[in-house]
């Protein structure tokens, strides 16, 4: 099975509006989609990334007008500007991690938690939303709250964000197959031709 190594923040605007077609473009190619929640404040130091509310009045501006673009061609709707905006998401990213290891499937858990944020005017740094998010989906989010506490998660997570930087990650979302970066939901239709080409190339083998 194809394997595909997907960064994101758990802050990521554009990782939400990006998540569905993730998802359905691994289930049309049969690849093993790999979430890897990072921490994006580290990757922007080490790779000369500007946080948001440092950016310019008209960068701020622009990516309000982009996303309102996506918003419009996608279908799908988010508050630019919700009421908890990028809080600290190092729980929800463990949280993430502590699911995925205890055996379950994370696609879900990662949108839902987006969505809290983006959609719902929800702060992803309280235990209560997380476990909210987690109890809808039926999952054991004491449990997980509990796993994503300890040293050894803790520990993923940063390797996952050293990962990130020494695959060629700069921001938040990126795909990486094939040792080749693909950052930003507006680059998943060159992410599908990636997994297209391998795919014919599989065949005519």
């Amino acid at each position: 099975m194809k394997q595909l190594d997907y960064y994101f923040w758990m802050n990521s605007d554009w990782a939400y509006l990006g998540a569905d077609r993730l998802a359905q473009m691994a289930q049309d190619h049969g690849v093993q989609v790999h979430y890897k929640p990072v921490d994006l404040l580290s990757v922007y130091a080490r790779t000369g990334g500007i946080p948001l509310f440092q950016r310019s009045e008209q960068r701020q501006e622009y990516r309000q007008q982009e996303l309102r673009r996506w918003m419009a061609r996608l279908g799908i709707h988010i508050n630019v500007t919700p009421k908890f905006m990028c809080p600290d998401a190092s729980l929800a990213s463990r949280m993430l991690i502590a699911a995925e290891q205890m055996g379950y499937a994370v696609a879900k858990l990662h949108k839902d938690i987006l969505a809290a944020q983006w959609c719902h005017d929800q702060d992803i740094s309280e235990v209560s939303v997380l476990l909210d998010v987690a109890g809808h989906l039926g999952l054991p989010g004491d449990e997980m709250v509990l796993r994503a506490e300890s040293s050894d998660i803790a520990l993923r997570y940063q390797d996952y964000t050293d990962e990130a930087v020494s695959a060629g990650v700069f921001g938040s979302p990126s795909y990486v197959f094939e040792r080749e970066v693909f950052w930003g939901q507006d680059r998943l239709d060159f992410l599908g031709q990636a997994l297209a080409n391998q795919t014919l190339a599989s065949v005519q083998r």
